[in-house]
């Protein structure tokens, strides 16, 4: 910034401020000076210049001015090939921060936390939303880090307030006694004490308050009057509403976090913190203002004496260049200084967060750092990271001599054409006579004299054949720019079907390597909108109102109080690329297709209104979500009937299986019966073989006997086996049967339950 010193002579300034002194500002044993607080800007601007040498230079790529002076012979033209490229870039990186109106998302750390959570996600989205209006500031982000490489905002808190005149309740109160009457005499007279009521009362207020302050905001005035009240006065107080009365109330109008985007050259920045914000001992931000303006601030002092240095014009380092001056001093444009850093000023030898600012040589400011986190208020975002620097690099220091060469080669081959004639005929001069030059002027028949060929005395001029070299090389530009930028630029000499090859695998691939790489800057910014997130939630903490509305819909409201989005959380930021939203949706799509009608009404409609989310169709999502089909009378009334008659199958399937029972039990008996004459025949062929044995002696007739007993037993178990094989078929034959059909109206029952017909 150029400075420069303006007479102010001729402006008058009352004499009073003549006789103004400065004060000192703090009350520290060991408080910075003007001489220390600039020695660190000098050090800090000796490093900065060589920074913003390299920004000019591309600024001047990313503006592209016209080559030379207006004394160059030949064409100035220079290509905008870095703007082509950022025009296209800038959307790309701010779409994804943009398409969700909630951009953060609130992560409780411990259970206790998750409520809390909840409502700091609805208050920062809000904020952002609104207060900060989240588009402009994100699109102004975006095309700084574009054109420049990095983009320096700074945090703050507005609050202003007026006076206003309200209609105020009043109340009288009235102090209860408790009554000097046992509680058995009360009970047994049905008296209640209305002492006992009322602390029962509060004490139930006292808890919603804690637990529930919404529901306690909206119970009657007079209720929470007097428990306010006793509460403040430790007695029982009733109160009671006498009417209304104006009163002159200071009622906030504007309490929200401000964001703004600094110009980088006037941003000085430590140059020991190697790249590291958060370990910068300083960083010391220049802006114009007036006195005016800082009046208005209410964080200034000091500054009448300032307005005596302007009107004397005792230092010239104040006064910015603007041809334009404002006659009066407190429109005057000065330059204010305000420091952001780390100072010993109680002289033990440890540091604590400050702030200082200054115009010129006078101190307006000194005070600790008033943000919760005590850091400096600013947050650094870059493009393309810088090793050990907080500066980032943009696309024109890697197509600075792309560009240049386009613009070479385009310069050449205008020249070249606007050197040769065009749209030009010649003839011989005595081809034509002046009737048959007028006719052949007019483009009619005409008539040429003898010994004369048209095809040979008249030429017609053209532009000369442009090098194929030259087309060669302004498209080899285009493509290497596009691959050092990694940006679809989609032009005629841009990405085309022949460049990234004939077969579908080769386009996805190139198209999938330029997605990541713009996902990997999207990070990198999605990390620094997360620390900028982070200081507005710990503002939010310590300036936010006792309880802000957030306005969910457009008839859903929630109350945030401060006490409610105290705790520790994490912050995240959720992105997507619209390649990458396309890709979820056709997947989607694709799974809707193959499974058919296979999938339930519930996870189809979940479906459906995943895929129009990421078509960004909002309405249209929630529309499908929330929808329900109106019932079918006839189909309602089909499935009622085919619900009484599956009740009727089951009932006869019910008599069907106790017949069946009454049979197996019959033929249980059968089987008893088959059992006992089995035994008898058992019985006999035991004394048929007694009597064989009394009969016949001998080893002989005993082998026999043996023999024949073995058979009869062998015969008796394959007949028992028999028969109890046959009735446990025919018992499990009976009982499967029922249960299948039992089970097969049940499933058609259920069916018909989850799956009504509409």
């Amino acid at each position: 910034m150029k400075v420069l010193q303006v007479p102010d002579s001729e402006v008058e300034v009352p004499k009073s401020l003549h006789d103004v002194n400065p004060i000192k500002l703090t009350k520290w044993t060991k408080e910075p000076n003007i001489n220390d607080l600039k020695y660190d800007l000098r050090q800090a601007q000796s490093s900065q210049s060589q920074v913003m040498a390299q920004v000019d230079y591309w600024e001047r790529l990313y503006d592209a001015p016209k080559f030379g002076d207006k004394k160059h012979k030949g064409s100035r033209v220079n290509p905008k090939l870095i703007r082509k490229q950022a025009e296209w870039t800038a959307p790309a990186l701010s779409e994804p921060f943009l398409s969700t109106s909630n951009l953060f998302e609130v992560k409780a750390l411990t259970f206790e936390d998750v409520a809390r959570a909840k409502q700091n996600t609805l208050l920062l989205n809000r904020q952002f939303n609104v207060d900060l209006n989240k588009t402009k500031l994100v699109d102004s982000i975006i095309r700084a880090l574009v054109k420049r490489g990095t983009c320096i905002v700074r945090t703050g808190w507005e609050y202003q307030e007026k006076e206003v005149i309200e209609d105020i309740e009043q109340f009288e109160y009235t102090q209860l006694q408790p009554l000097n009457i046992p509680p058995e005499m009360l009970q047994e007279q049905g008296i209640e004490d209305p002492y006992s009521q009322l602390e029962a009362q509060y004490m139930q207020l006292a808890q919603l308050q804690q637990s529930e302050p919404d529901s306690y905001e909206q119970l009657p005035s007079e209720l929470k009057a007097g428990f306010e009240m006793s509460t403040e006065k430790g007695v029982l107080l009733q109160a009671t509403s006498i009417g209304f009365k104006k009163e002159k109330i200071i009622k906030p109008i504007t309490n929200k976090p401000t964001v703004d985007i600094c110009d980088i050259k006037n941003v000085y920045i430590d140059p020991t913190c190697k790249g590291n914000l958060d370990k910068a001992q300083f960083v010391i931000h220049g802006f114009e203002s007036s006195l005016s303006d800082l009046k208005k601030n209410g964080n200034y002092k000091n500054l009448d004496y300032l307005a005596k240095c302007i009107h004397d014009n005792t230092d010239s380092n104040f006064i910015t260049s603007h041809d334009f001056r404002f006659a009066d001093v407190a429109r005057r444009k000065v330059i204010v200084y305000e420091y952001w850093g780390y100072w010993d000023i109680h002289g033990k030898g440890e540091t604590s967060p400050i702030v200082a600012t200054w115009v010129g040589d006078v101190l307006i400011r000194m005070e600790e750092n008033p943000f919760p986190d005590g850091k400096p208020p600013f947050v650094v975002f870059n493009y393309i990271p810088d090793e050990d620097s907080v500066y980032g690099i943009p696309n024109a220091e890697l197509l600075g001599d792309n560009q240049e060469i386009l613009g070479a080669v385009t310069r050449g081959m205008i020249d070249l054409m606007g050197k040769s004639a065009n749209s030009q005929t010649g003839y011989a001069k005595n081809f034509l006579d002046a009737t048959n030059k007028n006719r052949y002027l007019n483009g009619l028949d005409y008539e040429y004299n003898q010994g004369f060929d048209p095809r040979v005395h008249i030429h017609q001029h053209k532009y000369p054949e442009i090098p194929n070299s030259a087309l060669t090389m302004i498209q080899m530009m285009n493509n290497e720019a596009e691959s050092l930028s990694g940006v679809k630029a989609f032009s005629g000499t841009g990405i085309s079907a022949s460049s990234l090859g004939d077969v579908a695998a080769g386009v996805r691939g190139v198209l999938d390597a330029v997605s990541k790489r713009e996902m990997s800057t999207l990070r990198r910014i999605s990390d620094d909108f997360v620390k900028l997130g982070r200081k507005i939630m710990s503002m939010n903490s310590a300036f936010l109102s006792e309880q802000e509305v957030v306005r969910i819909t457009n008839t859903e409201f929630v109350s945030v109080r401060q006490d409610d989005i105290l705790g520790h959380y994490d912050l995240s930021i959720s992105i997507a690329t619209a390649e990458a939203d396309d890709a979820k949706a056709k997947e989607l799509s694709f799974m809707l297709q193959t499974m058919g009608n296979t999938l339930g009404q519930d996870i189809t409609r979940m479906m459906l209104s995943e895929i129009a989310t990421l078509r960004k169709m909002p309405d249209l999502a929630k529309a499908i979500k929330e929808y329900k089909p109106e019932p079918d009378p006839m189909a309602q009334q089909m499935q009622e009937l085919e619900m009484q008659r599956l009740q009727a199958e089951t009932e006869l399937l019910k008599s069907q299986a106790q017949e069946n029972m009454a049979k197996a039990q019959v033929q249980q008996a059968k089987v008893s019966t088959e059992q006992a004459r089995a035994e008898n025949l058992q019985s006999q062929a035991d004394s048929n073989s007694l009597d064989f044995a009394e009969r016949y002696t001998g080893v002989t007739q005993e082998n026999e006997f043996n023999k024949q007993a073995m058979n009869n037993q062998t015969a008796l178990d394959k007949e028992r086996l028999k028969q109890d094989t046959q009735l446990n078929m025919q018992q499990n034959q009976m009982i499967g049967d029922m249960a299948n059909q039992v089970f097969n109206i049940q499933d058609r029952q259920e069916t018909l339950s989850a799956n009504p017909t509409y």
